[in-house]
């Protein structure tokens, strides 16, 4: 007889539409659901009598239905009267069901939170909270938190949540003692306190995050993310990778004897400090940041050199095809007069070219390339990548950088050399493995333009070395910026015809509008159209991002030839085009840029001998973070205290993304009001790591899960 066949397993119930919001919300685990603290309470543990009610004030009040009818006017209402022994308040609502109509029949008591306002017919409350009072049911011992939530989570549904997730969660003391400050409670009280806090705590230190409870958590949390970027930095350098030393009298001193001008002592720091790491057998790992205009980019060809001179590739990685084609302009007039061979790799790169600079790269000929994203692709390999240069590093997405570092390490498709093994490169050596066991790893050297706050890079950079770039080359002429409110936009055209017919050059960038590229193009075409004619006799370019790049290079070919006097353009000019001729930026809608955005664009002059002007045209009324952000540009023109200012405006985790873009690291902390925490926390990582390793690694888990991964990008 057949075996009868196995019946098929049930399928899985379908997810509730709250169960779907807290997953979004990243409500996963109980500790998540411990971790997810309130951002108010309201005071359900007193009753407020009517007669003692204040207009526009939250109160709790307990009474007995005395009317309730549904009133048609233009619109039908419910109104309900309830009274205690001191009065009464009308109770309104615009938006009501029958069962609620019931629900509040005459001579049923109830309890109600609400506002109060006074009407036509007297005190009254419109859609207020409503309980039905049964058998003296009691008041609330602790304030009754307010979480934050979403439209398909309701209060209800995530109070019983987080209760049931609090009292599951794992919060057994980690850290050994004597590492918590003896006047901090213990984690678990210190949640149980922030959910349901007793009626008499003072509210204040609960909102401003200075109570106990609160300096706990931040605490914990500081911890877990200094630990966990301690060990990610302890194991990169349990990593290899190739020993790069420069030659006496090699590629290094000869592009320094041939190059047009000198090193700043500022730039000559950061060489020595990057040469320094390339000749250690682990892997660099450098963060390298400077102001705009502050020669970055002969750094980065220098690091190249020392590589090529051991023997090795580079690859340099921008995020825009401008900007990586300035590089690759820069780079082939210093190096290619000096025999080193450069590949140029990006989208738009395609057919037989695409697989010559593939071949190029694979076979060793290309011993630096140069492009986008397109360069970690997977079909990209490389014979000997010895260092790999990230410019602009926070516009790519962690996940890109993740990648990145896979493909680097011999995790992925793309990495290692082409099959037949020997490198065809020369060096000093020649026997390196590839592949995810045993591999040396590449240096890995990140640029930024945005320069960080120092408290900042503590934090979110703890795991990097960080080089700063703080002066600029002399000859730079400084940048006066002005405000123009739209009204005289008529002024700044005149100014624009007085400049072109001096021989200047001049900007004209117009907002992104993200949601829609089409009114973005509009705006860029309209103003470029204007801006023909109002300058018969001049050229007048338009460069936006749905432009093909070949279009995009002609147009900036021309620009940067002097050819072309005015340039329309949206934000793909915010990094790396030079054009020491150009001296007036305008910058209209300025409000809607961010300021480190606004900051990027204004270097895009002052590249000359010539005095610029930074013109930010502004549509009125702004908000208090516009007039912020231009105050501040007018103000200043050094990218660290524009940095500052926009920490202070934007808050950590908006300036940093997701230590650029994934989740918030720091949810509790704030970088500046709680340094003292963060230097105790600093200080406390590496020891517990190498004293009580077990103990480390459960605190990363608890707090930050998997977005551990992140702090490694």
């Amino acid at each position: 007889m057949p075996e009868a066949a196995p019946s098929p397993s049930p399928a899985p119930k379908p997810k509730s539409a709250p169960q779907k919001a807290m997953e979004k919300l990243g409500l996963l685990r109980d500790i998540d659901l411990a971790l997810h603290l309130p951002l108010r309470y309201e005071d359900e543990t007193k009753l407020t009598p009517m007669a003692a009610l204040r207009e526009g004030e939250p109160a709790q009040v307990e009474g007995v239905v005395t009317d309730c009818q549904v009133e048609a006017r233009a619109r039908k209402q419910l109104l309900v009267r309830v009274a205690d022994d001191s009065g009464s308040v009308l109770l309104r609502f615009l938006h009501f069901y029958p069962s609620q109509q019931r629900q509040m029949a005459v001579g049923t008591r109830l309890r109600l939170r609400g506002e109060a306002r006074v009407g036509f017919f007297g005190r009254e409350m419109v859609h207020p909270v409503v309980k039905v009072v049964i058998e003296d049911t009691p008041l609330a011992t602790a304030l009754t938190p307010v979480y934050p939530a979403s439209a398909q989570l309701p209060q209800a549904y995530l109070r019983k949540a987080v209760a049931s997730g609090l009292a599951r969660a794992d919060l057994r003391e980690l850290l050994p003692e004597g590492v918590v400050p003896r006047e901090l409670p213990s984690l678990k009280e210190a949640l149980q306190f922030l959910h349901h806090p007793p009626p008499k705590v003072s509210l204040a230190q609960l909102e401003d995050h200075s109570h106990p409870a609160w300096q706990r958590l931040k605490f914990e949390e500081l911890l877990a993310q200094q630990l966990s970027q301690r060990q990610a930095k302890l194991e990169r350098e349990k990593l290899r990778a190739p020993v790069l030393k420069a030659s006496q009298g090699g590629l290094v001193e000869r592009l320094l004897a041939v190059l047009p001008f000198s090193l700043t002592a500022a730039q000559q720091r950061v060489v020595e400090e990057i040469a320094q790491d390339l000749a250690r057998p682990q892997p660099a790992h450098r963060l390298l940041q400077g102001d705009v205009g502050s020669g970055k980019t002969v750094v980065a060809a220098l690091s190249a050199l020392v590589a090529i001179d051991a023997g090795w590739q580079c690859a340099l990685m921008a995020p825009t095809e401008i900007l990586a084609e300035q590089h690759f302009r820069k780079l082939v007039d210093w190096l290619e007069p000096m025999g080193i061979r450069v590949a140029w790799l990006t989208g738009s790169v395609k057919g037989k070219a695409r697989q010559a600079m593939l071949d190029r790269a694979a076979s060793g000929e290309a011993q630096l390339v140069v492009g986008t994203h397109a360069v970690i692709e997977d079909k990209v390999r490389f014979a000997r990548l010895g260092l790999a240069v990230i410019d602009e590093q926070h516009r790519f997405g962690v996940a890109q950088r993740l990648a990145l570092r896979a493909k680097l390490k011999g995790d992925g498709p793309g990495a290692g050399p082409p099959q037949g093994g020997a490198s065809p490169l020369g060096g000093s050596e020649p026997k390196a493995t590839w592949g995810p066991t045993g591999s040396l790893e590449p240096h890995l050297l990140m640029m930024s333009a945005t320069p960080i706050p120092r408290t900042l890079a503590m934090t979110y950079f703890a795991d990097l070395d960080v080089s700063t770039i703080d002066e600029l080359p002399p000859g730079r002429s400084p940048i006066v910026t002005k405000l123009f409110a739209a009204g005289r936009r008529l002024d700044v055209i005149d100014k624009i015809r007085y400049e072109v017919g001096q021989g200047a050059q001049v900007y004209w960038v117009c907002p992104l509008v993200e949601e829609s590229e089409t009114v973005d193009l509009r705006n860029a075409t309209e103003t470029h159209a204007e801006l023909a004619a109002a300058l018969p006799g001049q050229m007048v370019g338009l460069l936006h991002g749905r432009m093909p790049p070949k279009e995009k290079a002609a147009v900036m070919s021309l620009f940067s030839g002097g050819t072309m006097s005015v340039l329309v353009a949206t934000t793909v000019i915010e990094v790396g085009v030079d054009v020491p001729n150009a001296s007036l930026m305008v910058i209209e809608h300025a409000e809607r840029f961010g300021l480190a955005q606004l900051h990027q664009l204004r270097g895009r002059v002052g590249r000359g001998a010539k005095a610029s002007v930074c013109v930010l045209i502004y549509t009125a009324p702004l908000s208090d973070t516009g007039k912020a952000r231009l105050k501040a540009m007018v103000e200043t023109t050094d990218g660290f205290e524009i940095a500052r200012r926009d920490l202070e405006i934007r808050g950590p985790g908006e300036f940093m993304g997701s230590r650029q873009s994934g989740a918030e690291l720091l949810r509790f902390a704030d970088l500046q009001e709680d340094a003292p925490l963060l230097q105790m926390a600093r200080r406390l990582a590496p020891e517990l790591l190498e004293r009580h390793p077990g103990a480390a690694r459960a605190q990363i888990q608890r707090w930050l899960g998997t977005k551990a991964e992140f702090l490694k990008a």
